[in-house]
């Protein structure tokens, strides 16, 4: 499938969308924390989408500052360290949040843990409001449990705020059979059922995170955050990317 470029004749695909961003995504070439150039592309883009007329909410990841699954590896306490990861989202959550509103977006960050000084509680009705008004929602704190993961949460979200689809960012394409940079031979899949995507244990999202969006009938699109446009394309139903759907 080849990458089509952004036309703006054509009409979005998909009304109101959740973008799930890992944290990963932020760092760019570095090995830790967040890149300003790969912040400023990622604003960039999804200026593009909001102002296609597309409400758009995201919940981004902590992995580049903190992984509560790792911090368990190391001996932590496993609840602490998902605590950890979940003040880890936050961080990332106003570095985005700071991000668009430099170039001139209006913003709102909720997060599951309530830390009122700098950012709102979450609350479902309020986050809606801000969608309706066309504010970008940054959803922090994951769902403010822990042994729940950001995918999980970026489920649990969109199906709340009642979004079309769910936009996974990764660093591909698409789904593939194994990890490509790893595997030459790893095969990619254009469309996918989530029992596919169960049965064969391809590492999409975590099993919770693909059964609800199954029981909820909402489709996951898994495309690289890496290429110019590529979330627009995305949005237009153009472009390179998996769809997962019954």
């Amino acid at each position: 499938m080849a990458r089509t470029s952004v036309n703006s004749a054509l009409k979005p695909r998909f009304k109101r969308v959740l973008l799930k961003l890992s944290g990963e995504a932020l760092m760019g070439n570095q090995r830790y924390g967040q890149d300003p150039v790969t912040l400023d592309r990622i604003a960039a883009d999804i200026k593009r989408v909001v102002e296609m007329g597309v409400e758009l909410c995201i919940v981004v990841g902590g992995g580049n500052i903190y992984r509560g699954m790792q911090g368990e590896a190391d001996g932590m306490e496993r609840a602490s360290a998902d605590y950890m990861g979940m003040l880890a989202t936050v961080l990332n959550a106003l570095g985005l949040q700071n991000t668009l509103e430099k170039i001139g977006m209006e913003t709102r960050v909720l997060s599951a843990i309530n830390m009122m000084q700098i950012c709102e509680p979450y609350v479902r009705r309020r986050a809606l409001r801000h969608l309706e008004r066309g504010r970008v929602v940054i959803f922090a704190a994951g769902t403010g449990n822990p042994f729940f993961t950001t995918d999980t949460a970026g489920t649990l979200r969109a199906i709340e705020m009642g979004c079309d689809a769910i936009l996974k960012a990764t660093q591909v394409d698409g789904v593939y059979s194994a990890d490509p940079k790893k595997d030459k031979k790893a095969k990619r899949f254009d469309r996918l059922t989530y029992h596919d995507v169960l049965v064969k244990d391809l590492k999409v999202m975590d099993a919770s995170a693909i059964s609800l969006a199954r029981e909820n009938k909402i489709p996951i699109v898994v495309f690289s955050i890496h290429q110019k446009d590529s979330l627009a394309d995305v949005v237009y139903g153009k472009g390179k990317f998996t769809l997962i759907t019954n």
